[in-house]
C-alpha cells in the first residue's frame, strides 16, 4: 500500500476490517465530491518518509483546500501554487535560523526526502471546506503512527506548531527525543512565538549531539 517499510509496521491495521470500512467511506467522498489531495498522494509521506529514516516530525492538521494545492505533505504545496501565508512565515524563520533564502516554491518534498515526516492529522479534504474530513477517523490512524514513532529507539524531533499538534504531545513519552513546540506559523499566530523560536537549528542540534546526519533543509 505505501511501499517501504511502514506496509509491515502497519500491516495489522490495514487488514483490519475497521480500516478497510474506513477507506471504503473515503474512497466514496472521492467518487460523490472533489476532495484534495489526488487520491494516489493521501499517504504520500509514508512513502517519502520511510519509517527507518524518520528523523524529524513536523505536524499539521488537514490538508490545503484549494484547487492544486495540497500533494500529501503537511505544509507543503505542488510546485507553481502560490506560497500559503504560513508557509511564507516558516521560510521566514529559516532565513533567520540558518539563513536558508528559499525560491518560489512551496514544494518540500525535499525535506520528506531527507528524512523530515511533514504528517497531517487528517490526510484528506473536501475541496473549500477547512476541516470537513476531521472526525471521519483519519485522527485514530495518525495517532498511531505517532505512538509507533514515540516507540523508535532513535532519537527524533517532534516539531509541534499551534495548540492542534501541540493536543498530541501526550502520545510523545520517550525521553530519547526532543519536543519542539511553539505558536502556528499562521499570521494569526506567528508573532505570538513562532518567529525566534528557531525549530530549524534546534533540530540539527540535537541530530548532531546524537550522532544523527543533520538535515539538510535547503530547497
Amino acid at each position: 500500500m505505501i511501499g517501504n517499510d511502514w506496509d509491515d509496521i502497519l500491516k495489522s491495521v490495514f487488514e483490519s476490517s475497521g480500516f478497510n470500512k474506513f477507506i471504503s467511506i473515503i474512497k466514496n467522498k472521492y467518487e460523490t465530491s472533489t476532495c484534495f489531495p489526488k487520491y494516489e498522494d493521501i499517504f504520500n509521506a509514508l512513502k517519502l518518509t520511510p519509517y527507518k529514516e524518520v528523523k524529524v516530525v513536523i505536524l499539521g492538521q488537514d490538508p490545503y483546500h484549494g484547487v492544486g494545492e495540497a500533494h500529501g505533505l503537511s505544509f507543503s504545496v505542488q510546485k507553481g501554487v502560490k506560497l500559503p501565508p504560513s508557509l511564507q512565515n516558516i521560510y521566514k524563520e529559516l532565513y533567520d535560523d540558518l539563513g536558508i533564502k528559499i525560491n518560489d516554491t512551496g514544494d518540500l518534498t525535499r525535506w520528506a526526502k531527507e528524512g523530515v515526516l511533514l504528517l497531517n492529522s487528517v490526510l484528506t479534504v473536501e475541496k473549500d471546506k477547512p476541516a470537513s474530513h476531521k472526525d471521519l477517523g483519519w485522527e485514530i490512524f495518525t495517532d498511531y503512527i505517532i505512538k509507533l514513532l514515540n516507540l523508535k529507539k532513535e532519537p527524533i524531533v517532534f516539531i509541534l506548531w499551534g495548540n492542534f499538534a501541540r493536543s498530541k504531545k501526550t502520545f510523545i513519552t520517550n525521553p530519547k527525543h526532543l519536543v519542539i513546540e511553539s505558536a502556528h506559523p499562521s499570521p494569526f499566530s506567528a508573532r505570538n512565538g513562532f518567529f525566534g523560536s528557531k525549530p530549524f537549528s534546534r533540530t540539527n542540534n540535537f541530530l548532531k549531539k546524537n550522532g544523527i546526519k543533520e538535515i539538510d533543509f535547503r530547497l
